[in-house]
């Protein structure tokens, strides 16, 4: 997928993805793609949200196609909407290099003590 991590905290993660080799076979950008990087954000901010001795687990994940990319890298912006003892919830914002927003997603995840091996 090729994502690479900018900025990372409980509140807000940045991450921005080639367009390039996550296409779909009429050269725009996967739907599919934007869901990976919609769910890698959101999942790294509800990780850190959770805290040592936790974990995240993507429970539901929504998202709105608004236009397509065919060109250069997509950048998500995951912003905390919600972060509780148990569900961490995250709004997922997908521009171009244009700054045209590409995709809105919302991803939740359940926040779970890590298993002990």
């Amino acid at each position: 997928m090729g994502i690479e991590y900018l900025e990372a905290s409980p509140e807000r993660v940045v991450g921005r993805m080639p367009v390039a080799g996550n296409t779909q076979p009429y050269g725009l950008l996967h739907g599919g793609a934007s869901c990976v990087l919609a769910e890698s954000l959101g999942s790294v901010g509800s990780a850190l949200h959770a805290g040592a001795g936790r974990i995240a687990v993507g429970i539901e994940i929504n998202a709105t196609h608004h236009r397509s990319a065919t060109t250069g890298f997509v950048t998500g912006v995951a912003t905390r909407v919600h972060g509780g003892n148990t569900l961490a919830t995250y709004e997922i914002v997908i521009t171009d290099d244009r700054d045209r927003r590409v995709c809105t997603a919302r991803l939740t995840c359940m926040l779970r003590d890590a298993p002990q091996n």
